[in-house]
This record gives structure tokens, C-alpha cells and sequence, in this order.
């Protein structure tokens, strides 16, 4: 029964690298990530973000997953270097599901498509965090990397 409850929910979505046509959709759901975590980003700064997105020698990529021809989700990540490895990593940074799709597919489907993208590129791995309180990505999180990994993250915050 619960598997067709799932199976039920899943939201048709094409998932791709973002494109300079992208942006009147990718706005809002940035602007929404953004107020959920209750952050006020400038508008510089997002200016600065879209503009690392389109500049194929950034480190920093993004992907959209579209439904019915609407952005419903977004996937900011970051490519760089490792020191243990030769091998390149990637750091999930953002990942987002339009309210209105949640628990539909969409971050599922965001995330296999970067997995696939890491198998596809050698990359030696895919990592990420989130809050604690945040219930349901941990359950997507919990369902797709097996749990979370037993680092704990510390930050020197310089602003």
C-alpha cells in the first residue's frame, strides 16, 4: 500500500543544467529557498550567483527540474578540488523543491541526476548537509545516501 501511495506522488520532471533562459523561473525558487532558510541574500549577490551559473569556467553549476514546463526545483552545486584524491569533488549547496511539489519526486530526481553526473564526470564524491530540524530533507537524504555520514561541521564565521 505504501509503495503506490509513492508511486502515486511522483511528478513527471526533466531535470538539466540551468541556461541563461532559465532565469524568470529560477528566481522565484531561489527567492523561496532563500526565505526558508530566512536568509536575505542581496540582490548582488544572487546577481553573482546567476552570473557563476552561466560562466562555463566557474566552479559553481546549477540544475533545474522542470514539470510541465515550469521550473519546480533547482540544484546549486560546486566543484573543486581534493586532497586526499586526484579526483574531483562535488558540494551539493542548494537544493530546493517548489512548496506546491514537495514530497513528489523533484529533489529525488535532482539528486540522481548530479549522482549520475558525478559517475559520468569520475567525480571522486557528492556531499552536502542541511539542518537538523529539516525533517523532510532528511528523509530524501536518509533514502538516498543511506544516512548521514558521523562529521560534524564547524564554521568561523569572518563577516
Amino acid at each position: 500500500m505504501k509503495q503506490e501511495m509513492v508511486e502515486q506522488m511522483v511528478l513527471p520532471v526533466t531535470v538539466r543544467a540551468l541556461e541563461g533562459a532559465d532565469h524568470e523561473g529560477w528566481l522565484p525558487l531561489w527567492q523561496a529557498y532563500c526565505a526558508f532558510y530566512k536568509v536575505t541574500v542581496p540582490e548582488a549577490v544572487t546577481h553573482t550567483l546567476w552570473s557563476r551559473i552561466l560562466d562555463p569556467q566557474s566552479p559553481v553549476k546549477g540544475l533545474v527540474a522542470v514539470s510541465a514546463g515550469r521550473p519546480v526545483g533547482l540544484c546549486h552545486y560546486v566543484l573543486h578540488p581534493h586532497t586526499w584524491s586526484d579526483r574531483t569533488l562535488c558540494y551539493l549547496e542548494d537544493l530546493f523543491t517548489d512548496a506546491t511539489c514537495r514530497g513528489q519526486g523533484v529533489g529525488y530526481a535532482l539528486i540522481g541526476h548530479l549522482r549520475d553526473l558525478a559517475q559520468a564526470q569520475g567525480w571522486h564524491r557528492v556531499y552536502w548537509h542541511t539542518e537538523t530540524s529539516n525533517h523532510t530533507a532528511r528523509r530524501l537524504y536518509d533514502h538516498v545516501a543511506g544516512g548521514a555520514d558521523p562529521f560534524v561541521r564547524y564554521t568561523l564565521d569572518l563577516a
